[in-house]
């Protein structure tokens, strides 16, 4: 069994920066879920990506947090669509909808199954559950944003197992 390494240098401007692929590689032996976070835009049309850095933050208020690439092309389309969002957790089965949202341009929407929340916000068809949202604080660290955000209505399914990111590939959960 092969190990990675990588080691930073002293917190100053002379220290060695750690590999970013190494970084990345390491890093992938997280699992985490796979959300689509989305909102409606003025014409009514749903803007998206897929984040697979989502968690949850605090209950008291109920908040969440979601890490989002500074250079991605949706995220701009969804906060113009207003402070308000949808996050749908996606099941196993929804790998296709994942890899829609997790493309670059295009009309990602096209064959995704979504619905309107009572709310306003666009949730998928299908998803393990689902939360409207309201951004509460958006900060520029590295290369991303960190977004809080309030939850403000959710609903989940009593059955299904998780799409799940592991290693720069797709896993799934059999909790059932």
């Amino acid at each position: 069994m092969e190990r990675l390494t990588a080691t930073a240098g002293a917190a100053s401007t002379a220290g060695t920066p750690l590999d970013p692929a190494v970084f990345r590689e390491v890093l992938g032996t997280f699992a985490s879920g796979i959300t689509v976070i989305a909102a409606t835009g003025a014409d009514g049309r749903p803007a998206g990506l897929a984040c697979q850095s989502f968690a949850s933050l605090s209950l008291d208020p109920p908040l969440v947090l979601l890490c989002v690439g500074r250079s991605s092309t949706s995220w701009p389309a969804v906060r113009e669509a207003g402070d308000r969002f949808g996050v749908s957790i996606l099941a196993e089965e929804q790998r296709a909808v994942c890899e829609a949202l997790g493309r670059r341009g295009g009309e990602k929407f096209a064959g995704v199954p979504w619905e309107p929340s009572p709310g306003g916000a666009v949730h998928i068809r299908g998803a393990l559950a689902t939360l409207d949202c309201a951004v509460d604080t958006v900060h520029e660290t590295g290369d991303h944003h960190l977004v809080t955000a309030r939850v403000l209505a959710l609903t989940a399914r009593d059955d299904g197992s998780p799409l799940l990111y592991f290693r720069s590939d797709y896993a799934t959960g059999a909790f059932e």
